[in-house]
């Protein structure tokens, strides 16, 4: 795949890697990673499909300007740079904070977005609603990015590798090769700033626009896949439930991979995102 920097903001740009031919599918990461994760299924997707897999604002080798990451900003992104190389209309398939993005995404431009994956997340409404108790402590990182500028980059940056190392080991079913998780934690090392306001944001401004659109009654108009780890048995609620609210075409599938499912099971996340791309 040919990597390129594009253009999609004022003074921003993001870097991608693109290849294949076909229908085109946008790959979006998670945390705390790169479009490095996608390697696999991309691959595989590659041979008939248009596959591009940038790194968000905020990550990896795209720009991190100061400001605004709200998931409305930062799927206005992707939407330019599929744009840009051409896309009127794309599928997107996302993992973690990326899902977050396609989700946006998915209500904000409807007649832009053919076909929705979103990987191991709930929609951010609804996460901060689910998240109560003691069973919250799971989600410790949430609340610390949330805070107020200044503590949360400091506390973060006095040990980046053991903080964003403490997620890639305790999510993963499997360890990373060396080489793949020492590029995820140089890139998130170089990215404290840009990534604690990527959270932040999803405790103010991403809640406030998933309201209104709760609120007007908005929801997801394309086929949506939704592929997810059993969090409702341990947190205490249904998920499929949750998404179906979002989502009237919705495939909801619980997995037994970990959270980073499309590097230990890519040929599974493959298939499901071709069933999507069917619908």
């Amino acid at each position: 795949m040919d990597e390129i920097m594009i253009p999609v903001a004022d003074g921003v740009s993001l870097n991608a890697a693109a290849g294949g031919s076909g229908s085109p599918i946008v790959l979006l990461h998670g945390f705390p990673q790169t479009r490095l994760m996608w390697r696999h299924v991309a691959a595989d997707l590659a041979a008939d499909h248009t596959v591009i897999c940038p790194d968000l604002r905020g990550y990896g080798a795209s720009d991190k300007p100061e400001g605004d990451y709200s998931k409305r900003t930062m799927a206005a992104d992707i939407v330019a740079l599929a744009h840009a190389l051409g896309h009127d209309r794309f599928a997107l398939a996302g993992h973690d904070r990326g899902a977050l993005v396609a989700f946006r995404a998915g209500l904000d431009h409807p007649e832009t977005i053919t076909h929705l994956a979103c990987l191991d997340v709930l929609p951010t409404l609804d996460m901060w609603d689910v998240m109560r108790g003691r069973t919250a402590a799971v989600g410790f990182h949430l609340y610390l990015m949330a805070q107020p500028p200044g503590l949360p980059e400091r506390m973060i940056a006095a040990d980046p590798d053991a903080f964003f190392g403490h997620f890639l080991d305790i999510w993963a079913n499997a360890p990373f090769p060396a080489d793949v998780r020492a590029a995820y934690l140089d890139a998130c090392r170089a990215a404290v700033p840009s990534i604690v306001a990527d959270y932040r944001a999803s405790a103010g401004i991403d809640v406030e626009h998933d309201q209104a659109d709760r609120d007007a009654g908005n929801r997801l108009a394309m086929p949506v896949t939704v592929l997810q780890q059993d969090w409702g048995a341990a947190l205490g609620f249904d998920a499929a439930a949750l998404w179906r609210a979002w989502a009237p075409d919705l495939r909801h599938l619980t997995v037994d991979h970990g959270h980073f499912m499309a590097e230990e099971a890519p040929a599974d996340v493959a298939k499901a995102l071709r069933d999507l791309l069917t619908r």
